[in-house]
Order: C-alpha cells, then structure tokens, then sequence
C-alpha cells in the first residue's frame, strides 16, 4: 500500500508565498510521475503541476511563473512552491502520485488567500 502525506497548506494574504510538501511511503518502486492538483467546490479537479522522474516539468497557465514544483526521489518527496498567491489559488490542494501504472492521492491540504 501507498500512502501520501501533504503539509504546508494554511492560510495567506494575496502576494505571499506558501510551500507545500508531500512524501510518498509503503510499498514503492518507482514514483513515475509526482504532482499537485487543486479542487475548489462545486468544480472538477485540475492540474496544478507535474514531475516526471526524469525531470519534465508541466504546469497549468494559471500558475506558470508563480508556481514552481520540485522533487527529492531519494525521499519520494514533491514540493510545491507558491509565489504571489492570489485569491484565485484559493483550493484544496491533492498530492499525486502515478506509480506502477495506479494513481494515489493524498488527503488534500487547504491553501486560502485572502484579498
């Protein structure tokens, strides 16, 4: 079984900054892809930002140039770092992690920005 852990959400003004975490543990072999999704209520669940294990980067537009998202494959760890935070980020925000073919996600941390 697999399990992931985010950290980090909370609570900030437009134009701050956040950094979430998430670590990955159980039975892993190789993480393929680590990434962050976003769900607001009442609308579908989006891409925020993925990772392959060989390093290629894809973010939504909404959040390119703001929004960097890095990975510790020794720690089976992913990072999102969030920059000029807008009230629009505004979500709960799912860790992923595509590994063997199966997705598993995290139990959602709350990012609030407030204006």
């Amino acid at each position: 079984q697999v399990q992931l852990v985010e950290s980090g959400g909370g609570l900030v003004q437009a134009g701050g900054s956040l950094r979430l975490s998430c670590a990955a543990s159980g039975s892993i072999f190789t993480i393929n892809v680590m990434g962050w999704y976003r769900q607001v209520p009442g609308k579908q669940r989006e891409l925020v930002a993925i990772i392959s294990a060989g390093g290629t980067l894809n973010y939504a537009d909404s959040v390119k140039g703001r929004f960097t998202i890095s990975r510790d494959s020794a720690k089976n760890t992913v990072y999102l770092e969030m920059n000029s935070l807008k009230p629009e980020d505004t979500a709960v925000y799912y860790c992923n992690a595509l590994i063997s073919r199966s997705h598993y996600w995290g139990q959602g941390t709350q990012v609030t920005v407030s204006s």
